[in-house]
């Protein structure tokens, strides 16, 4: 996401930098590029227009113009401005009331309301919340087969609809039996259509009145680009609805709709989906989407990322084991796996300050599926060959490679890279970075 929108702007930067001191000539020029950029990611006109004039406004002050950097101070001011576009802050959902307290999940059909009803549900039980699925959706074919499919993958209890129910029956019915079974919170899963109409919004309105939701989220397809805002202001103008997800930004490079939608309707993003599996949300937050859509990387959501699939406790014994070191290939197999937990290689890198900039990373094809492929390697080997790496000779190894479907010359490049990187921790160990830099040098 965001990645075209990211090159154009770091071009449009690099010039104003290259300016020793700015006039208001340089300036204007840079800005016509920041608005060509923006309007080419599909971000609303008005927005556009008033980002540029507040842009330009602060950037012929004498912040900017009496600077050392202007240039710099130029970035300073598009990222402050455009993160008071997007909201300034994170919120969260409002899950205040009585309960079990009823979130409902709004918006066209296919916009991928069923899928993050999982995967708020699997976000809230982290959160020691007791969520409770509920399949309000009696017109889709296998709408509520998808919800109780996505409930028992997670293990989160789904109430069995009838599909000849009516849906606000069917949400009321859902809190008693909510309480019954000890949950906190309802993740109503409502009825879309293709388009708009009076029937859907009647009984989307309906539901809310029998139910009173704590919260209306608005599921928008960030693909939609400037259709959601006008889709999003139509369930507002109905429901009043407490915030907006952004599902499908892994899908859309120009991300116009993340920019615009709070601008226009006044109403927060309070999460965006990132990819299919119910893992794949995030948190929204303004001040660190801002910085990803910048090129700056995002390194908060990255230590979040790393803090939920890192097990404290085994950090501790692998950094142990580094230090003496003994770090197996099923050492090296589970550090794998955790960071694959984290999402996609790529994506990791861009949150990395200044990596998303380097031309070089940026075009790095990274293949996920030799990850799977090394892992499949590793389990393929006994629990002393992964603890003796020295005793797998040929025949082991013909018999590792056959056992994981890939080749001998595949194994060996394995088992090459598990040795240097030993080799590496060794000198490390032994004269701290000083003694890893000898060891690298030629002399």
């Amino acid at each position: 996401m965001f990645d075209d929108l990211s090159d154009k702007l770091n071009l449009a930067f690099k010039k104003l930098k290259g300016h020793g001191k700015l006039s208001e000539k340089n300036i204007a020029a840079g800005m016509r590029e920041i608005k060509l950029a923006l309007l080419e990611a599909d971000v609303h006109y008005k927005v556009v227009k008033q980002l540029v004039a507040d842009v330009k406004q602060r950037a012929l002050g004498k912040e900017v113009l009496v600077s050392l950097t202007p240039g710099q101070q130029i970035i300073k001011i598009v990222n402050e401005e455009l993160c008071s576009l997007l909201g300034s802050e994170h919120e969260d959902i409002n899950l205040d009331g009585e309960n079990p307290v009823a979130v409902m999940l709004v918006g066209l059909q296919g916009s991928g309301k069923t899928t993050t009803a999982g995967k708020l549900a699997r976000l809230l039980r982290k959160q020691n919340r007791k969520p409770y699925l509920v399949p309000a959706d009696v017109y889709r074919p296998a709408a509520i087969d998808q919800l109780i499919k996505v409930g028992a993958q997670l293990s989160i209890p789904v109430f069995e609809s009838d599909p000849k129910m009516d849906p606000a029956a069917i949400c009321q019915e859902a809190r008693i039996e909510a309480l019954k079974q000890g949950c906190d919170t309802l993740l109503i899963d409502t009825a879309g259509r293709l388009h708009i109409d009076q029937e859907l919004m009647g009984e989307l309105v309906r539901i809310q009145s029998e139910i009173n939701p704590s919260e209306i989220l608005f599921v928008a397809d960030a693909m939609t680009g400037q259709d959601a805002i006008n889709i999003a202001k139509a369930f507002d103008n109905a429901l009043n609805i407490g915030g907006v997800i952004l599902s499908k930004m892994d899908g859309d490079a120009r991300g116009g709709a993340a920019i615009s939608i709070r601008a226009i309707t006044g109403k927060p993003i309070k999460f965006i989906g990132i990819g299919e599996k119910l893992s794949e949300i995030e948190a929204f937050h303004p001040d660190r989407m801002a910085s990803r859509i910048l090129g700056m990387g995002d390194v908060l959501t990255l230590i979040e990322k790393a803090q939920s699939v890192v097990d404290e406790k085994k950090a501790v014994e692998l950094e142990k084991k580094l230090k003496k070191n003994q770090f197996t290939l099923e050492d090296f197999r589970d550090q794998m796996v955790q960071i694959r937990k984290m999402g996609s290689f790529s994506d990791l890198i861009k949150m990395i300050p200044g990596m998303g900039q380097s031309k070089q990373l940026k075009n790095l094809q990274v293949d996920e599926k030799e990850f799977v492929r090394i892992e499949a390697i590793i389990n393929s080997m006994t629990p002393i060959e992964r603890r003796q790496h020295n005793i797998i000779n040929g025949s082991r190894r013909k018999r590792i490679a056959k056992g994981s479907g890939t080749s001998v010359q595949a194994v060996n490049k394995l088992l090459k890279n598990y040795t240097q990187v030993m080799k590496m921790m060794k000198k490390i160990n032994k004269g701290g970075m000083r003694g890893l830099g000898r060891g690298m040098l030629p002399f």
